[in-house]
């Protein structure tokens, strides 16, 4: 896939590995949707990248057919799909207080799987329908999952459960698309510089720097971004998982 004038659409791509994700895709010449919940601050993105922000709940289905619907008219149908959005909340599944709250496991799986599936179906139906390019190829759909996906740790039942549900996902969307063109690769980062990091102690990030083998040090949202770059324009990777985490293997806790 030449990104060049490429139709991209980047979930969660207000902040964080999203934003990076955004700016490094226009940065090589894609016409950048930013489709996220935090609508100021998308368009702030959004005009200094020369792209559009759109309102979008990847947990409600009206919401994100209007939002693909709106990149479409705006930059015609998107052959990159970028899932970014997602997140998740520490709780043990039997804690001081009992149980888990089933509602508390539930809204990260609907956030981070059925969201990232929402819009996967959606934007896998217009790619699907569009013309391939000289080489048979519709579309790529790039999937955030995580190292948690393979080592949960405690406190992280239900964000362990929805990205390890994603890394499943990913042959499997790559075998029934095949058909048709469009090619599927997850992404698993380690622990990265992202916001969720902002209010980090010193002594908390020298613990988390030290526990990644090389690079000790956490990973630089634009070498997320670069990846998705590498993945989008070689055209032989499909159906697989990339662990982007200098080696870093999650303790327990």
């Amino acid at each position: 896939m030449d990104l060049k004038n490429t139709a991209v659409l980047v979930t969660g791509g207000a902040s964080g590995l999203g934003e990076a994700s955004a700016r490094y895709l226009a940065s090589r010449g894609a016409r950048v949707a930013i489709l996220d919940i935090q609508r100021e601050r998308a368009e702030i993105l959004a005009s200094e990248l020369g792209g559009i922000a759109i309102h979008c709940d990847v947990t409600d289905s009206a919401s994100a057919t209007a939002a693909i619907a709106q990149a479409r008219a705006a930059h015609g149908i998107a052959r990159l799909l970028v899932n970014c959005a997602g997140g998740g909340a520490a709780r043990r599944v039997v804690g001081k207080d009992g149980p888990m709250a089933l509602e508390d496991f539930t809204k990260v799986i609907n956030l981070n799987l059925v969201g990232t599936f929402n819009m996967i179906r959606l934007a896998a139906a217009d790619m699907i329908a569009s013309e391939p390019d000289a080489q048979g190829e519709r579309g790529v759909i790039l999937i955030t999952t995580s190292v948690a996906a393979f080592e949960g740790q405690i406190g992280q039942a239900a964000y362990t459960a929805a990205k390890g549900g994603l890394a499943s996902l990913t042959i499997q969307l790559a075998r029934e698309f095949a058909q048709f063109g469009v090619r599927a690769m997850a992404i698993a980062p380690g622990i990265f510089e992202t916001p969720l990091m902002d209010n980090a102690s010193p002594e908390l990030r020298k613990a988390l720097n030290d526990a990644i083998p090389f690079p000790s040090r956490l990973g630089d949202p634009k070498e997320f971004a670069e990846l998705i770059g590498h993945i989008a324009e070689n055209r032989y990777l499909n159906g697989d998982v990339i662990r982007l985490d200098g080696a870093v293997r999650l303790a327990p806790r």
